[in-house]
């Protein structure tokens, strides 16, 4: 293997420093400051603060609201990320089948993912719209009478919707490059061997996916636990105290609205700490499943 060899020995840290600035600013220096506030109860007119130890933390965790908005967080990333990971990969395989028509297809699946979070709950919104959403006309046929907004099931359901209607682009990207990536012999020489196509996939071609769908699973859980703030706030925009929302989003509400920043500070803090978690259970055991070819 070529390397590439420098003038200079400090000129590759040269090219490091804008990324290394830009995540010092926008992810260290923040975190920090998160932590620090997370020590004090700070007056909302910034007239000053008090130190109190762990108290905030305590009391989030001591909070029955808290801990009901935690569990819906995990039912919802969990729905989420198996729902965009299975929705992705069945529109890739098919994409992969297609011959004729196939850049048109792709074209159209990946549009979606061009529109940002709120711009997506927005278009969503008007599916579910109590009075010209076609989706809520839909189920009204078989007796579903659909309230976002109002009824805390039908706003959850309108979030996983919309939130994975706006991820499945980005998983059918990598799923798509990733079946395409496997070479022409491996697939000859799998359909010889296993007149089964179900029995094929299982057993070759998603082996070989595997990589990528790891990749894949960590970045959905990110994506449902963090990115998915837009979609949330255009649903439950002026009312959160009547729906589901998403320990994000109670991070702003209590920072931003209620000016309890330091409750909030502890709440991201918590937050923090427990994405580093999964990503690292992920790493440490799923990882190890996964083979590199």
């Amino acid at each position: 293997m070529k390397r590439v060899q420098f003038d200079s020995r400090y000129l590759p840290y040269l090219f490091l420093l804008p990324q290394f600035a830009i995540i010092s600013i926008f992810f260290y220096w923040p975190s920090v400051q998160a932590i620090q506030s997370s020590f004090y109860i700070e007056d909302p007119f910034g007239f000053g603060s008090s130190f109190v130890g762990l108290s905030n933390y305590m009391d989030a965790f001591a909070s029955a609201e808290y801990r009901r908005i935690a569990l819906f967080t995990i039912a919802y990333s969990v729905i989420v990320t198996i729902l965009v990971l299975s929705v992705g990969l069945l529109l890739a395989l098919k994409a992969d089948a297609v011959i004729r028509g196939q850049s048109t297809y792709k074209t159209l699946l990946i549009v979606v993912y061009a529109i940002a979070p709120p711009v997506a709950g927005l278009i969503g919104m008007m599916f579910f719209d109590q009075h010209i959403g076609p989706f809520v006309k839909f189920v009204a046929l078989f007796g579903w009478d659909m309230k976002i907004g109002l009824n805390y099931f039908d706003t959850a359901f309108a979030m996983v919707m919309i939130a994975v209607w706006n991820q499945i682009p980005y998983n059918f990207i990598f799923f798509l490059s990733g079946l395409q990536g496997i070479p022409a012999s491996v697939r000859e020489a799998a359909a010889i061997d296993c007149r089964s196509g179900t029995r094929r996939f299982w057993t070759i071609i998603f082996p070989l996916l595997m990589p990528t769908a790891f990749f894949l699973l960590v970045i959905n859980m990110t994506y449902s636990l963090f990115d998915t703030f837009g979609v949330i706030d255009v649903i439950v925009k002026d009312k959160p105290a009547n729906n589901p929302i998403t320990l994000v989003y109670k991070v702003y509400t209590d920072g931003f609205r209620g000016n309890d920043l330091g409750s909030s500070s502890a709440q991201s803090v918590i937050l923090m700490i427990v994405v580093l978690v999964l990503t690292m259970i992920q790493f440490r055991f799923i990882e190890r499943r996964v083979h590199y070819g």
